[in-house]
């Protein structure tokens, strides 16, 4: 007795992988094996990489860093169990995609502030007072955080901030009203402040 099967009937498709690769991250998160997800979404700034772990989000990242050199630094400073995991990032892409259509004006998520501390922690964690539509200098976040001539540091604290957008470190500008730096760029710091303004 023969049967007749053909190389068609092994036929794995990019739709199987991706079940595959969703049952696996969600059996790893079950199991406890999962310290870091990750995801990607598309936002009018590009696409954001997005990472979690149990206690928050940990990283928002701008495509011009790198998404591979990003989860390499998370693997190395958070923990290597890192695992594209998009379930777990769910209420995160939701409220992006609310905050880029101009229907959320604030961020309701656990955050994990653990790749920063100090006082860049200190000003990060300062930086969500910062209205939505509104602007404050380096200088005047240095008076609020309490150390009015650390001007130079809270550009720091900024630039290094790992959760841009939601932590609006975009909403910082120079004395002089210029943008100054921005981790995602001049053209994204533009594009988040007339979001907000057109809101």
């Amino acid at each position: 007795m023969t049967t007749d099967v053909s190389p068609e009937d092994f036929t794995v498709t990019a739709g199987d992988r991706e079940r595959l690769r969703g049952r696996l991250a969600a059996a790893a998160d079950a199991e406890g094996l999962l310290d870091v997800a990750y995801r990607t979404v598309d936002s009018p700034v590009g696409p954001l990489l997005l990472a979690a772990t149990t206690t928050g989000l940990v990283r928002v990242a701008f495509e011009r860093e790198g998404f591979d050199e990003v989860l390499e630094s998370l693997a190395a400073r958070v923990s290597p169990r890192v695992l594209e995991a998009p379930a777990r990032l769910d209420a995160v892409a939701a409220e992006l995609e609310e905050y880029f259509a101009g229907r959320r004006h604030d961020f309701d998520l656990p955050l994990d502030l653990s790749l920063s501390s100090g006082f860049r922690q200190e000003v990060q964690a300062w930086l969500p007072h910062i209205g939505y539509g509104s602007t404050q200098t380096y200088r005047e976040v240095a008076e609020h955080v309490g150390r009015p001539r650390a001007v130079r540091a809270v550009g720091t604290a900024c630039a290094t901030n790992p959760l841009p957008v939601v932590v609006p470190c975009h909403r910082v500008l120079r004395s002089d009203g210029s943008l100054g730096g921005y981790l995602g760029g001049l053209e994204a710091k533009s594009t988040l402040l007339a979001l907000e303004a057109a809101a």
